[in-house]
């Protein structure tokens, strides 16, 4: 866009979007301008929102965002760029609306306008109940919409429950509009707002009206679409063995019957008429489909034994949270395990814990007379600094490293608790995410060497890596991401890639390669391990949607597959987790596609 108008000599309007999702975008523009030459000195920019009552220079301000994350780094005038102003006074706020909408008139409109969509549906910030003639205006801020920003501003409670937005016509006047989202957290919001009548209910679903608009997800926001997710409701399949295996399983929970009990009329009323005649009858397909999910249920004899094994926690509790019966079966298999823990977690623990812990040790120094006047300078300096704190500010050097050590001595606490010992912790560090913010920097290549080295000092045969998208603060995509640029220099002989998810979501039953059962005893003491996690107990800093605890997320969850597997005819088990299993080199989902590559789903 930006290329086109200037050969056109003309100048590109661009209208831009806050939040987690454009950040590659924009940082693929700062690389652009720098090593491509890309040119920025005539572009006129309106971002889409900003919260009510904070301050342009605030850590939680769009204004801080914009330039932080991409104005700063490209040569883009000050006077071109527009943000709504949150600052000023609440009487003046309808005259600040009118003066941004003038401005965008000014500028000949919006030539290109990037959208990000929240779990509301909402655009900018157009919550439930937006028109379509809804104008730039100061918005109350949905529960949802609060809780999904809560990471932000370390707490629900310190989110602002207002916000100045661009409304949906003003949206609908760009001439190009590029909505874009990731992760399986989308997925339900994207359904509803590709495929659902448009509604003020959803402010997303008046795209469908634009002209020139396209959503552009990943295979996680793309799942819940019809075309992706149930095909053979929507036009002809071309049928595969996997796609098999998720219609046969979709037809036994739609029917309430096992998989071996479904009969012919079951897929020839159901839109599966082209599946049961490739094999004649229900019968032959209903066997191939159980034995492909028998022989996905892997007991304790049939994991690996007495192999070298690297499991990467992209957190201090992602290994147990989420393969916690897997780790447990492969330490009394005799395998040489060690667990990478890729960042230090420490932002996720709450103030209240340091200030326990430096209670702790004033106390031992007192009981035991150590007279240890360095601890003392250094308690002292971290309670001082927690003491001139203000709210989501930065912790001091010395607080973000006692909240690390507090977070590593729990991580050691719950692999001890399986048998397994301190020595095979292994606590990488990574660089991209030592910011003290929940927004990381990006993966640069120190965060790839540490990775490497631990590749080429162990000599993996299986790797256990974090496959789940929807990790609310991104971490878990970038440390697979460090992990797969490791493994494209790695030397050794090429790891077997299991894939893990739980934290937020489990893989489903016909997505999983493995299907680990687990028996009440051996939940139980996963669970165990997950209480080894204080900080993390009770209330998490980062719980997501979720408002249970990870060790409730997990029962229900691991509980849940086991009841499926159960209903689809197979052997009756307690619990289960499930596995990805991928040879390097292979992708755990394809790239990227536009809505308007979906076939029979709306485009717009």
């Amino acid at each position: 866009m930006i290329l086109a108008r200037q050969k056109s000599g003309d100048h590109a309007v661009l209208g831009l979007a806050t939040g987690s999702t454009p950040i590659g975008i924009y940082r693929e523009l700062i690389r652009m301008h720098r090593d491509e030459g890309l040119d920025f000195s005539d572009v006129v920019t309106f971002n889409l929102d900003e919260y009510f009552g904070v301050a342009p220079d605030d850590i939680h301000s769009y204004h801080r965002y914009m330039w932080e994350n991409l104005f700063s780094h490209v040569n883009i005038a000050r006077e071109n760029v527009h943000i709504p102003r949150g600052d000023v006074p609440r009487d003046a706020i309808d005259a600040e609306c009118a003066r941004y909408e003038q401005a965008i008139r000014d500028a000949g409109g919006i030539d290109l306008q990037l959208l990000g969509i929240g779990k509301t549906g909402h655009i900018g910030f157009n919550e439930p109940g937006s028109g379509a003639d809804s104008r730039t205006r100061i918005v109350t801020l949905d529960t949802i919409t609060r809780r999904d920003a809560a990471a932000d501003f370390f707490g629900e409670e310190n989110v602002p429950t207002e916000a100045v937005t661009m409304g949906v016509a003003t949206i609908l006047e760009a001439r190009e509009i590029a909505l874009v989202a990731t992760g399986e957290h989308k997925a339900a919001i994207v359904r509803r707002a590709v495929e659902g009548e448009p509604s003020p209910d959803v402010a997303a679903t008046y795209l469908q009206e634009h002209p020139d608009a396209t959503f552009y997800v990943d295979p996680a926001a793309a799942a819940d679409l019809t075309r992706i997710a149930t095909p053979w409701l929507v036009g002809e399949v071309q049928w595969t063995h996997d796609r098999a295996i998720d219609a046969v399983i979709w037809l036994s929970r739609l029917t309430g019957k096992s998989v071996l009990k479904l009969d012919t009329h079951d897929y020839r009323e159901n839109h599966l008429s082209s599946l049961v005649a490739r094999y004649g009858s229900a019968g032959p397909l209903n066997g191939e489909v159980f034995n492909a999910l028998v022989a996905k249920v892997r007991g304790r004899s049939k994991l690996p034994h007495g192999r070298r094994i690297i499991v990467f926690s992209p957190h201090p509790d992602d290994d147990v949270i989420s393969m916690g019966g897997m780790l447990h079966k492969l330490h009394q298999n005799g395998n040489e395990i060690l667990v990478a823990y890729q960042t230090s977690g420490n932002i996720a623990v709450f103030d209240h814990e340091v200030r326990r812990y430096l209670d702790f040790v004033g106390r031992m120094d007192r009981e035991f007379k150590l007279d240890d006047a360095p601890m003392r300078r250094l308690v002292n300096a971290a309670e001082h600094s927690l003491e001139i704190k203000k709210q989501g500010q930065v912790d001091s050097d010395e607080v973000q490293a006692i909240k690390r050590s507090i977070r590593e001595a729990e991580a050691v606490s719950a692999i001890e608790s399986f048998g397994m010992k301190r020595e095979q912790a292994r606590f990488l560090n990574l660089p991209f995410y030592q910011t003290g913010k929940v927004h990381k920097a990006p993966v640069g290549p120190e965060d790839v060497r540490i990775t490497l080295a631990l590749l080429e000092s162990h000599m993996p045969e299986l790797i256990f890596v974090a496959g789940d998208l929807s990790d609310p603060h991104g971490t878990h995509r970038m440390c697979l991401e460090v992990v797969e640029r490791a493994l494209a220099e790695y030397s050794g002989e090429v790891p077997e890639l299991w894939y893990y998810r739980g934290a937020w979501q489990e893989w489903t039953v016909a997505a999983a390669d493995v299907l680990v059962p687990l028996s009440e005893e051996e939940l139980r003491e996963k669970i165990l391990a997950i209480f080894k996690h204080q900080s993390q107990k009770d209330r998490a800093p980062f719980p997501g949607q979720d408002e249970r605890e990870f060790w409730q997320r997990v029962e229900d969850r691991n509980r849940s597959t086991a009841a499926l597997i159960d209903g689809l005819g197979l052997p009756e088990y307690y619990a289960m987790e499930a596995y990805v299993v991928r040879k390097h080199g292979k992708p755990i989902d394809a790239p990227a596609v536009p809505t308007s590559a979906l076939g029979d789903a709306p485009e717009h």
